[in-house]
């Protein structure tokens, strides 16, 4: 093959592997259970994609005014890989997800339900709003957290010696992120 056979291949090629990535791209990958109606996102939002978070939970000792004392939610701390296990962003307080590109969005829990697993946190819906730069979370405005694993809230070990005391439960999760339908 000459180099001027070779060339004219060239926007050919551009353009089928330009195609591959956009069908990629138009075909995120699901969550992997079924999602309960109460759950259910905006008809106008489509699925972008699905991320797997593997972190902890974690939770710390407090006093109450009204008895003795018990655990209370402080924050999320994972990472998010997509389907093919590569790293994308990260979970934390808010609650935020982040992307590696500086994107994220906090979300305000719109619908909760109880976890198939007793020994872990419910599953979410949660409302997002952007609040970083452009970029891969920044049009997320729905996520759903589901096929939760772990992350419950500790069941003894909080007394008044214990105050302050943190506990990081280990958990594993689903969040699939959805955007209107352009």
């Amino acid at each position: 093959m000459t180099i001027v056979s070779a060339a004219r291949l060239l926007p050919m090629v551009a353009t089928a592997l330009l195609s591959a990535c956009a069908v990629e791209a138009l075909q995120p990958t699901p969550p992997t259970v079924v999602i309960p109606g109460n759950l259910a996102v905006p008809s106008t939002d489509s699925l972008v994609r699905t991320l797997w978070a593997d972190g902890v939970q974690i939770y710390e000792c407090k006093a109450r005014p009204e008895g003795a004392p018990g655990w209370v939610f402080v924050a999320p701390e994972a990472n998010l890989v997509d389907a093919k296990g590569v790293l994308v962003g990260h979970h934390y307080a808010g609650p935020t997800w982040e992307a590696g590109d500086g994107s994220k969005v906090v979300g305000t829990v719109k619908a909760k339900v109880d976890s198939p697993d007793a020994g872990a946190i419910p599953w979410l819906l949660l409302d997002t709003h952007s609040t970083g730069k452009p970029g891969l979370f920044a049009k997320v405005t729905t996520i759903q957290r589901v096929a939760t694993v772990g992350g419950a809230m500790p069941a003894s070990g909080c007394d008044a010696t214990a105050i302050g005391k943190q506990a990081r439960v280990p958990y594993k999760a689903q969040y699939a992120q959805y955007a209107p339908t352009i």
